[in-house]
């Protein structure tokens, strides 16, 4: 039998915002566990929460930028279940009245352009964390991270593969950095997915039960985890057996999925509408300025990047697939005064193999883009070549230097002499007679053997295009 995948992603995403959704504590990472949960987090008797006001503007301008509507009322709901690090005992979340309504984003796999619906997406907080390792068969409870402004992002069930899933998640991702309302962390758990899976026979528009992947922070462990999924599921059937639904956790060790408690209904977490929370209004002129305050979105920015400076489709999706990279980009084509395909070709060489070598950001490259422009502007006054500034780039890479002081530091400022140039191309051509008569009788790739002895003996510092032009006068003599 045939079997078709269906798919749709939950996506949590931490608004970054200074302080809590309901409270003024901190949401800083990385703080002493516990020392960051106030009495509002905590849900001591007496106290009240007071909606954060960034976390709805944050959520506007995401609504804004999938053409989603934009609820004039909404309301915040209590979800009530009970788990340790859920210390009130209820989540505040919204249900039947979320801030977010219909939207979409369109991904491209394998080419092709696909329009995946968002149903929803809603305003909630964060519970705390539980920590497992270390407490010797015991659990610890950190709740620094309760009440911390969430955004569930709900998807449409319009995937039909793991890669479309990915895609998807990516797309996602990309856009609240854009944005701006989430640092997409996926290690710290700023972004975080839960995906929702079932299989039905290819054909049939009946849904098949589905099964809820919890929590998984990675793009590569929710491809490996969905098709592992996929294969259990249909095994499963073909073997006699029945899918149930349930929550599942993805283990990347041991590469599977394992039943992690029923799936609950939303009846089962008695929502009812919070109490101590006013509805949410939104009028027509404050959303008329949030659109005002809209920056350019990924794909416009590459369409124009594509038109702009003659990129192809590789190099201008690399480069505007995060906004501080696009920024970083312009920043450096204008500072140096240099073509964009010189600009381009540094960027998304040597830049990014240093970056992804010391697993760092653009924003945090220890060459900024004024440094970058100063040695780009070298190469382009042939004041060095590209083999001499890739040199100057590494010392770059390891100081605060220019590359004017590191050039003139060094004496790596490249020889445009002709008179020095030709004195050593002569000596080369009486040193190898054979190889000229080699290139004379028509072997032309000897060429490239003096051209490498003339660098050599000018320790690089020749400038090419003059050693080129010049030896093919000599040997063509």
């Amino acid at each position: 039998m045939e079997w078709e995948t269906v798919i749709g992603l939950e996506i949590h995403t931490q608004l970054a915002t200074k302080s809590k959704i309901f409270s003024g504590a901190s949401t800083a990472y990385g703080a002493e566990p516990n020392t960051q949960a106030c009495a509002v987090d905590l849900g001591l008797p007496g106290v009240l929460p007071v909606l954060n006001e960034e976390a709805v503007h944050k959520a506007v301008i995401f609504g804004m930028a999938i053409e989603a509507e934009i609820a004039p009322y909404s309301v915040f709901a209590r979800k009530n279940y009970f788990y340790p690090d859920l210390p009130k005992g209820y989540q505040i979340s919204q249900m039947e009245l979320p801030i977010v309504g219909n939207g979409h984003l369109d991904i491209e796999v394998d080419g092709i352009m696909k329009r995946i619906g968002i149903t929803r997406a809603h305003l909630e907080e964060d519970a705390g964390k539980s920590l497992h390792e270390d407490f010797h068969g015991l659990t610890g409870i950190d709740l620094n991270r309760a009440g911390t402004p969430l955004l569930e992002i709900v998807s449409e069930p319009d995937m039909r593969s793991a890669k479309e899933a990915v895609a998807y998640m990516k797309k996602l991702h990309e856009l609240v950095r854009y944005l701006d309302i989430c640092d997409g962390n996926m290690q710290e758990g700023s972004f975080r997915c839960d995906a929702n899976v079932s299989v039905r026979p290819k054909g049939q528009k009946k849904y098949g039960t589905r099964a809820e992947i919890k929590n998984i922070n990675s793009f590569k462990f929710v491809e490996k985890a969905i098709n592992h999924e996929i294969e259990r599921q249909i095994e499963l059937i073909e073997n006699g057996g029945r899918v149930i639904q349930e929550t599942r956790l993805y283990d990347s060790v041991k590469d599977e999925t394992r039943s992690m408690r029923s799936k609950e209904e939303a009846n089962d977490y008695r929502y009812f509408p919070d109490p101590d929370l006013l509805p949410v209004l939104i009028s027509e002129d404050y959303k008329t300025v949030v659109k005002a305050q809209l920056p350019e979105l990924p794909q416009a920015k590459k369409h124009r990047f594509k038109d702009q400076y003659a990129l192809d489709e590789e190099n201008a999706a690399i480069l505007t697939y995060s906004c501080q990279m696009a920024d970083y980009f312009e920043r450096v084509l204008k500072e140096s005064g240099c073509e964009a395909k010189l600009c381009v070709n540094w960027i998304t060489g040597e830049l990014s193999a240093a970056l992804n070598k010391a697993g760092l950001e653009i924003m945090d490259s220890p060459v900024g883009s004024e440094r970058l422009a100063g040695l780009l502007a070298r190469i382009r006054d042939n004041t060095i070549s590209g083999k001499i500034a890739k040199q100057v780039f590494e010392e770059m890479w390891q100081s605060t230097a220019t590359a004017d002081e590191i050039i003139a530091a060094k004496g790596l400022k490249q020889i445009t002499d002709t008179g020095a140039i030709e004195a050593i191309i002569d000596k080369i051509i009486a040193d190898n007679p054979g190889q000229v008569e080699q290139y004379r009788s028509g072997k032309d790739k000897v060429f490239a053997f003096f051209v490498g002895q003339v660098m050599k003996e000018m320790q690089g510092k020749a400038n090419p295009a003059e050693v080129n032009k010049m030896l093919k006068v000599k040997l063509n003599q």
